[in-house]
This record gives C-alpha cells, structure tokens and sequence, in this order.
C-alpha cells in the first residue's frame, strides 16, 4: 500500500478555474457537470449531463454502477418529476447510490440542472 504522501492525484481536463475530474484513492470526484446545450429541456439538459458523467467516469476507469454518491441542483423542484425519469433509465439498476437534489440558482439562468457526483474506480 502507497503512503498518501506519495498517491498521486490524477486531474482531468484542467482549465485556469477548474478541472473537470480528479482521481485521488481509488475515487473519483466530478465537478458541477452541466448541459453542454442550455436550449434543451429538463429531459434533454439532464440526458446531456449524465452522458457527460458516462464519459467523465470511464476516462477514471469506473462507470454509474460505482456511484458513491450524487448531488443533484435544479433551477426549478418543479423539474423534479422530470428529471426523475430521466435519472431512472439512466442509473444502475441495483447500484443506486445515495444522492441529494435540492434547489439552487445555478451560475447561468438557463442552466436548468448541476449534477455532482463521486464514484470509486
């Protein structure tokens, strides 16, 4: 077993404010993911954001079935039920982890949902 001292810390996608992911004991730590199309609905901002975590946790080495936990924001609770259906054909049957969904002013108005998650790998 590697002293914490000497793990290394694995950052992906690194820009000036932030990175995308970073990787650090066997864990993965996403940022805020958001849609990439902030036209789209709940249904299609939050399909767009879950794509973006498939792909997030794949570069780690890991997929949804790993999830540790989620921290969902929405713009409006009133996108709940929508989002709901989404997450439900998206999330690992029998792996469902814990999460939270509250709501929030998210840093750009037509952001409609934030989705922030940590996973094992």
């Amino acid at each position: 077993m590697q002293n914490q001292a000497t793990q290394e810390i694995k950052r992906f996608h690194v820009g000036a404010r932030m990175s995308e992911m970073a990787v650090y004991n066997q864990t993965a730590y996403l940022a805020g993911q958001v849609s990439s199309d902030d036209s789209l609905d709940i249904a299609g901002q939050t399909h767009n954001v879950l794509s973006q975590i498939d792909t997030l946790l794949a570069e780690a080495g890991t997929d949804k079935s790993r999830i540790l936990m989620c921290q969902i924001y929405l713009s409006d609770l009133n996108n709940f039920a929508a989002m709901n259906q989404v997450w439900e054909a998206w999330v690992s049957a029998g792996n469902t982890p814990p999460r939270a969904t509250v709501q929030a002013t998210l840093a750009k108005p037509a952001w409609l949902i934030e989705i922030v998650i940590t996973a094992a790998v």
